[in-house]
């Protein structure tokens, strides 16, 4: 069964892009594969940067489009079961893709709370228990 993890920033103003780094650098050492599923080229663009200069002494691998990097950025989503999805998209993944693991960031201001709530109910619907964790 498919796990999602929401990672709710409640009193922190930190961006989804560097607690994304966080995250990776964390997955990364557990030698599990990452899928940063984002729609929108900019944002793209943003996370790449991002995982460039994160960490001066240790480089996160990645690429966009490039599906044997450890990371893999893209506006399409995996087709294999492996990869660990995150999920930059404004709706809950769909789950006719299984996927082992989907995290949702939710950044600390309403407009993302708001979007965070839609896509709870929505992996409730589809039978999953979503955990949140509180940052």
């Amino acid at each position: 069964m498919t796990k999602v993890s929401f990672y709710l920033f409640e009193k922190s103003d930190e961006r989804q892009v560097e607690s994304t780094c966080r995250l990776c650098r964390k997955i990364l050492r557990q030698h599990a594969k990452i899928w940063l599923h984002c729609p929108d080229p900019a944002l793209q663009q943003q996370l790449d940067e991002q995982l460039w200069r994160f960490d001066p002494s240790s480089f996160l691998p990645h690429g966009i489009d490039q599906h044997n990097a450890p990371i893999c950025i893209s506006a399409q989503l995996p087709n294999r079961l492996e990869w660990i999805v995150f999920n930059f998209n404004n709706q809950a993944l769909e789950l006719n893709n299984q996927f082992s693991h989907i995290i949702e960031i939710i950044e600390n201001h309403e407009a993302a709370k708001v979007i965070g709530r839609e896509k709870f109910k929505k992996y409730r619907q589809q039978g999953l228990k979503p955990q949140t964790f509180k940052l």
